[in-house]
């Protein structure tokens, strides 16, 4: 039986944090998390080692709140950037695919500067460029709500993109930089991934023909998506499941049903939640009904969030996560070679037919 280390593993949305420092955006159980709320410290590291995490296309800028989008987001790349310089024996900045290998080579993790909002454009496109210049590596368009961009998965009206919109999905081509579908509204995802010059992504998503919830996305999409030679990242997240309380076992179901629509070369993980677990989960999930309202009251949540769902799939979390995923999908008959592409491999040559070399 292989692990985690028998592959490169690169989580196409997740984090590096310590949850259960006093500070951290996941103890405080803040509705908007900056950088700042962050503890990577020597726990962190080690998790992230042991779990045999390569990358991981981390958040950071703004996504929501009243912080100007465009500042906060500059000084949230200043604020990784020292992360990294402090341990550079640890963490690498990831430009290239090159720098992922190397990473990996180095014993070291590769860091992702992505955006889970492209709302930080703002009307200047010149911006493109400047995020570019500065690393950044994937925009996701919009957030749950709709943008200048675009509806995201909860505007009802599902308007798709808007003519700058478009302007920017050609901007960020331009830049070689990744367009990332996640937490779009399906016109939205439906016209971008039509529209752009090169491949597109949905990072972190689930399958809506097994879960009909508006975070997860239709065969429509997925199969659109990869046929254009884009990736798809199966999520861990409550949203695979109906219910609220996904499982391991979800996830297998949701990542199987993916590869069935897109085919084995497009299919890939992105977690949505760090490496380190949250240990108290009983405090934990005291204040979770307090942050899910905070984020229906301010017209960020999704359909699906409710007081009693994790954000984070309970059997499928912490330090074994990954080496457990491999055991499961081993478990559904899946040859190594397969399991190979799942964890990394195909977020890797996705990046290659993106990013310049």
């Amino acid at each position: 039986m292989s692990s985690a280390h028998d592959y490169t593993v690169i989580n196409a949305l997740g984090g590096l944090d310590n949850p259960n420092a006093p500070h951290s955006s996941a103890a405080a159980g803040k509705l908007v998390q900056t950088s700042e709320d962050l503890t990577i410290d020597a726990r962190t590291l080690a998790d992230a080692h042991a779990s045999g995490l390569t990358a991981v296309n981390i958040t950071l800028g703004y996504t929501m709140g009243d912080l100007p989008p465009y500042e906060h987001t500059l000084h949230e790349i200043e604020v990784w950037d020292a992360l990294i310089r402090d341990n550079a024996a640890d963490l690498v900045k990831v430009r290239t695919v090159t720098d992922i290998q190397q990473a990996r080579a180095d014993g070291r993790i590769g860091v992702i500067y992505g955006f889970q909002n492209g709302v930080a454009v703002g009307d200047d496109l010149g911006r493109i460029e400047t995020f570019d210049r500065l690393g950044v590596r994937v925009v996701q368009l919009t957030y749950n709500q709709a943008n200048h961009l675009g509806d995201g998965s909860m505007a009802p009206e599902n308007r798709g993109l808007t003519p700058f919109g478009r302007q920017v999905v050609e901007g960020l081509n331009d830049r070689r930089i990744m367009v990332d579908l996640s937490h779009s509204g399906e016109n939205t995802c439906l016209e971008a991934a039509r529209i752009s010059r090169q491949p597109v992504s949905i990072n972190h998503t689930g399958c809506r023909a097994l879960a009909d919830l508006p975070r997860n996305k239709t065969d429509q999409e997925l199969r659109l998506v990869a046929s254009r030679g884009g990736f798809v990242g199966i999520y861990f997240m409550p949203f695979l499941n109906t219910s609220g309380h996904a499982s391991a076992a979800d996830v297998v179901e949701h990542i199987a049903h993916a590869v069935n629509v897109c085919g084995e070369d497009h299919v890939g993980i992105g977690t949505d939640g760090p490496v380190t677990s949250i240990d108290d989960l009983d405090g934990y999930r005291e204040q979770l009904a307090e942050h899910v309202a905070l984020r229906s009251a301010a017209g960020v949540g999704a359909a699906g969030e409710r007081s009693d769902t994790l954000p984070f799939v309970i059997d499928l979390r912490g330090v074994d996560q990954f080496h457990e995923l491999v055991r499961l999908l081993e478990q559904r008959g899946y040859r190594s070679e397969r399991i190979e592409k799942i964890l990394g491999r195909n977020f890797l040559d996705y990046a290659a037919r993106v990013w310049r070399p």
